[in-house]
């Protein structure tokens, strides 16, 4: 990092830090009890902040993490600075800890970027802090920062682990992602995410060297035509059978494979993959929640997907290949029929963006989620074009945790998908200065309306005398 761009993201840190303290605080101040989720996080944080370690409130669904690592901040503080009473554990103190995740976001999201696109030397450490600060930025983890949820620090742990998989610290990454399922289980899946980094780039190299020994020039280790993804998946196959290679791998991916390890151990005793209550999360095959996950990307990133160009490479692309794209239409037509869910929290909680996004969109016809299907082709193949970049086997790899950490989620939730969306929007290419200052202004003005929303229109329940507020 050159001394003017480290001053640069120094400055921008800095500065976008203040404005989330003040934030914070007038969220704070209209807000100063537990609101949704935090009614079973704060008073769990805070038991475990008066030493009762044994207590559980088994409405919880998540690992400890959030609660251990609260407390292992908050006392070591408390006791240098001299506080007792209600303001240790307190609610506001509880929620600053998820105000520091979110510092520690936009740095890792910072060297992230760094480290992928290191290679591309049109890349100015301008750009590079302007995606970091976008990123940070992202309106549904954003939100969360001044909320006490899990997904600011199961973020921060997922990036880091990822990070230190990127330098080769595989021990190190392991044991980040070990802290990371401590936040939420399905972490396990970025896990698994990292050991196929290194399988997937030893693959590449494998596959190079196969390209060379028959110099065949028409087939490379990127996308290509159905007749080359079929070699490649032939190729992999063989690769994947040789006890030679998967010897190596395992040398390579150990640490990874003893967490996956001990998860399958976890989910053995604990029955399953969720704990305390399983009745309202259980696991199912819902498809169509890559479709909204296709759609929730190109609408989060519609600087990159959504474009005059990509719209034109798409159509010529429809009438190139009509065979595939109509079998392809007519899968996504079965999935949608037979495998669409509605969570009873989709359709009974108003406070959530997710009920008016059901009410408004799917609800109105039975036919509009049918409708929707040539908007998820394109939304699917825009998807697949900005990352060619990549190799296929890590589109594979990625592809294969996408569908692991959004298919068997019955709920449609959106803080589902913060985790796949960053890591694919770390790693597509960098965009002119004006569509990323464009992109930065979106994600601020989308954070505007929230948090005016969350602030400002709050409503009540007829059975209830509490305040309700919409949020993500």
């Amino acid at each position: 990092m050159e001394r003017a761009e480290a001053y640069g993201f120094s400055g921008v840190m800095s500065g976008a830090f203040l404005l989330s303290c003040l934030l914070f605080a007038a969220v704070s101040r209209r807000q100063r009890g537990p609101y949704m989720d935090e009614v079973f996080h704060v008073p769990q944080a805070q038991a475990y902040c008066q030493g009762r370690f044994l207590q559980w409130d088994p409405m919880i669904t998540t690992l400890p993490g959030l609660y251990l690592l609260s407390v292992g901040v908050v006392k070591p503080a408390a006791w240098l600075l001299g506080w007792t009473g209600s303001v240790v554990c307190s609610v506001g103190m509880l929620r600053f800890i998820n105000l520091l995740f979110s510092a520690g976001n936009f740095y890792l999201l910072y060297l992230l970027l760094f480290k992928i696109h290191q290679k591309n030397k049109a890349v100015s450490g301008f750009q590079r802090i302007l995606s970091a600060l976008t990123l940070a930025a992202f309106p549904t983890l954003y939100f969360f920062t001044f909320l006490y949820y899990t997904d600011p620090g199961s973020v921060f742990f997922t990036l880091f682990s990822y990070l230190m998989c990127l330098y080769g610290n595989h021990k190190t990454s392991a044991l980040l992602g070990f802290c990371g399922f401590m936040f939420r289980q399905t972490n396990i899946v970025w896990t698994v995410f990292c050991a196929g980094n290194v399988v997937a780039e030893k693959l590449n190299e494998a596959w190079k060297i196969e390209l060379q020994k028959k110099k065949d020039e028409k087939i490379s280790s990127r996308k290509g035509s159905f007749s080359d993804l079929t070699r490649i998946l032939q190729f992999l196959v063989e690769y994947l059978l040789s006890p030679k290679n998967l010897v190596t791998l395992t040398a390579l991916t150990w640490p990874y494979i003893i967490l996956v390890s001990l998860f399958f151990v976890f989910v053995f005793i604990n029955g399953g993959i969720v704990v305390g209550d399983r009745s309202s999360h259980e696991a199912c095959l819902h498809f169509p929640q890559l479709f909204y996950f296709l759609s929730f990307t190109v609408f989060f990133s519609f600087p990159h997907l959504l474009t005059p160009t990509k719209i034109r490479k798409f159509l010529l692309s429809l009438k190139k290949h009509p065979v595939q794209y109509s079998l392809v239409t007519v899968i996504s037509l079965f999935l949608i029929w037979k495998f669409t869910y509605a969570h009873k929290y989709l359709l009974a909680d108003n406070r959530h963006y997710t009920f008016y996004v059901w009410r408004k969109v799917f609800q109105r016809h039975e036919l509009v989620k049918y409708l929707l299907v040539p908007f998820y082709l394109f939304a699917g193949w825009s998807f697949a074009d900005i990352l060619k970049s990549k190799s296929v086997f890590w589109i594979l790899m990625y592809f294969v945790c996408l569908l692991a950490v959004t298919v068997p989620q019955k709920l449609l939730e959106f803080r589902y998908f913060i985790l796949p969306f960053l890591i694919y929007r770390l790693n597509i290419p960098f965009l002119s200065l004006y569509r990323q200052l464009l992109e930065l202004a979106f994600y601020i003005l989308v954070n505007a309306v929230t948090f005016y929303l969350f602030l400002n229109r709050t409503f009540q329940w007829e059975n209830s005398d509490e305040v309700q507020r919409f949020m993500w």
